[in-house]
């Protein structure tokens, strides 16, 4: 199985709606742990950025599961606008995953500007293509995880978009409560 994943981001201090509380993060590595066992993945295709994304790279890095990254812009602005600005150790963790998969060559950077409205829409779809360009390679099917409190936010609601995206594209979806 190929998984195909978007998520919450760790909650801001401070956040008005919880959706993914710091207190939260060991608990929702373990549920992605356990879902990419239960699922034998053989790839993790996501994102970057801190929480969901983060320590699903993270769980399948322990699991010695190929893991391929997109990032809507260059690495070093991803990292500030998308990591960095949580508390935690977010950056560390985002280098320790980043270095090897780029070395490895499973890095994809799809070359938007920093703050352009369409960059993280375009990255759920390359997410998406990608997970379907490694299943066809591997001989795998497809299916998305979803992680998140299970309640959209809105019209901007990118984690929310994902999940109907990879419905519309017939998948499989394993929701991943980050509450």
């Amino acid at each position: 199985m190929i998984i195909a994943l978007a998520g919450r981001r760790v909650d801001a201090p401070g956040a008005d709606t919880p959706r993914f509380p710091p207190a939260n993060v060991t608990a929702v590595q373990e549920r992605l742990h356990r879902l990419l066992v239960e699922q034998q993945a053989q790839a993790v295709v996501c994102s970057a950025a801190c929480g969901a994304d983060l320590l699903a790279l993270e769980a399948a890095g322990v699991l010695g599961i190929r893991r391929r990254i997109v990032l809507p812009y260059a690495r070093d602005s991803f990292r500030a606008t998308s990591v960095v600005d949580r508390p935690g150790d977010w950056g560390e963790r985002f280098d320790r995953i980043l270095d090897p998969v780029e070395a490895m060559g499973d890095l994809v950077v799809l070359g938007y500007a920093e703050g352009e409205e369409a960059a993280y829409l375009a990255t759920n779809r390359a997410i998406l293509e990608q997970a379907a360009i490694l299943a066809a390679q591997a001989q795998q099917a497809v299916g998305a995880a979803v992680v998140w409190d299970g309640a959209g936010r809105g019209a901007d609601d990118v984690t929310a978009a994902f999940l109907q995206e990879a419905r519309q594209r017939g998948l499989t979806v394993w929701p991943v409560s980050t509450l």
